[in-house]
């Protein structure tokens, strides 16, 4: 996603045994209408929860988490619920469960579970977090690409004033807090309040490290447990976010054929042409913007463009950059993408370390430069996590000790989870997981693309139970 440049990513970090089980919440929930800006079903129903904003310190300031509920309408094929998450870090996951159920989750699914979506912590509707970004800072967009070590030096800057805004907005006191391991105890708060013994889960993207905390931090509260395109261990690490890079460059080649078989789009006749018209053209836009689309920018919007399984509007976009014309920027509140940005910081900064050093970043941006040409020297770029306080807490290390309970789904050629950052997730859970991959590409395998292959073995997993071993699913099947 375009945002997903907007900051320099991180490792979820280690166990934390000095931290209490998030398992003490009451046994009570009252459901009622979902607030303001979720989808208008009377399907779906909401609650909030108060959860600690430090667990160490259970008894102290509590946050709200929203919570959110389509409920099973076949009490003789319910077996439970199934939690869920879309991704981010920084987007909200109350309307997930209907959106899942728009682009129609099968029906032996909804019968089996509640579906539950909730705002992570610091997100949206359950207590949120600000940086004061200013509509300036937000139209950034994703992180520049720059074009020598001088330009790394001024992101710097950006980078170091966006952090200082951060630490001292009046939200400051809680971004210690809004880590990806706290998430995963306030699911077992959500657990617990919903008043069942274990839950099964269904993350996408930075959802299947969220997931991955989960079944660590508590294997014995783990159902059965689905991970769709999914980061590597460390979870939004820099190595994560130097892996944008890599994945543009596995998924661009199936752009470039496609603008190749359309030569309606003026784009190229062959796969190497379009290859080179990219470049051109963002070296083009680099010396004429149009409408303030720099190269950089279209560096950036095109890797957004490569999510999908559907080419045609991204080189649509193309066509009409190379003509002078801008593509529509899609519509979003200020107030809306600034929380996601604000909590996407917090998370991806506060979960692990990242180096201080400018000069470490010149040199992640010059290797990447040449390593991968696309995108490399923009997502090795410094961000507002090198001037961020220390993590709280050790990271969680993913292991294959507990149940062998996981199911991974993953592209081939995605641009935002590489494949090769799910061959490491795999390695790490061992005989702990297995991994259906699809030869596909884009962001997103489970429902959102047309692999029957992949599709009915996920929903037989979370059906039945049946998890297949490593499989492959060759394209069209």
């Amino acid at each position: 996603m375009h945002k997903a440049l907007l900051v320099a990513a991180i490792a979820v970090l280690g166990a934390t045994t000095a931290v209490p089980a998030a398992s003490a919440a009451p046994n009570t929930v009252d459901w009622g209408p979902c607030p303001a800006g979720a989808f208008p079903t009377p399907d779906l129903q909401c609650t909030t929860l108060k959860v600690p904003l430090d667990y160490r310190e259970p008894g102290g300031r509590t946050i709200d988490v929203a919570v959110s509920r389509l409920p099973s309408k076949n009490p003789e094929k319910r077996r439970g619920v199934l939690l869920t998450n879309p991704g981010g870090p920084g987007g909200g996951g109350l309307d997930y469960p209907q959106l899942l159920k728009l682009v129609r989750m099968p029906q032996e699914v909804l019968d089996s579970y509640d579906i539950i979506g909730f705002d992570p912590r610091g997100v949206a509707h359950s207590t949120p977090v600000t940086c004061d970004l200013t509509p300036e800072q937000i139209a950034v967009g994703n992180l520049p690409y720059p074009k020598g070590p001088a330009d790394v030096v001024k992101q710097a800057a950006i980078a170091k004033r966006e952090a200082g805004q951060c630490a001292g907005s009046k939200t400051g006191s809680m971004l210690p807090y809004v880590t990806t391991a706290n998430t995963a105890r306030d699911m077992d708060r959500i657990r617990t309040a919903l008043g069942e013994p274990k839950v099964s889960f269904l993350g996408a993207s930075y959802g299947t490290y969220l997931g991955a905390v989960y079944t660590t931090l508590f294997p014995e509260r783990s159902d059965r447990i689905v991970l769709d395109s999914n980061l590597g261990p460390g979870g939004y690490d820099i190595d994560a976010m130097r892996g944008f890079g890599r994945g543009m460059e596995d998924r661009f080649p199936d752009f470039a054929a496609f603008a190749a078989a359309h030569p309606e789009y003026g784009l190229g006749t062959t796969p190497s042409q379009v290859t080179a018209k990219f470049h051109e053209l963002a070296a083009r836009l680099d010396r004429a913007p149009v409408e303030g689309i720099d190269g950089s920018v279209f560096r950036g919007l095109t890797f957004e463009g490569l999510y999908v399984t559907d080419l045609t509007q991204l080189a649509k976009d193309w066509q009409g950059l190379d003509q002078g014309r801008a593509p529509k920027p899609p519509e979003a509140p200020v107030t809306g993408v600034e929380n996601l940005l604000a909590s996407r910081f917090a998370v991806i900064c506060g979960d692990s370390a990242w180096p201080r050093s400018i000069a470490s970043y010149q040199l992640d941006v010059a290797v990447d430069r040449v390593r991968y040409p696309l995108l490399g020297a923009a997502t090795a770029n410094i961000a507002a996590c090198a001037y961020w306080a220390p993590p709280a807490e050790p990271r969680v290390r993913i292991t294959g000790h507990g149940p062998a309970n996981v199911l991974m789904v993953q592209n081939q050629r995605d641009p935002g989870t590489p494949l090769s950052g799910a061959r490491k997730l795999r390695a790490a859970f061992g005989e702990r997981a297995r991994m259906i991959t699809i030869d596909q590409g884009g962001h997103g395998a489970y429902l959102f693309t047309p692999s029957e292959c992949g599709n009915s073995l996920v929903t037989e997993y979370l059906v039945n139970g049946k998890r297949p071993d490593d499989t492959f699913c060759p394209a069209g099947s």
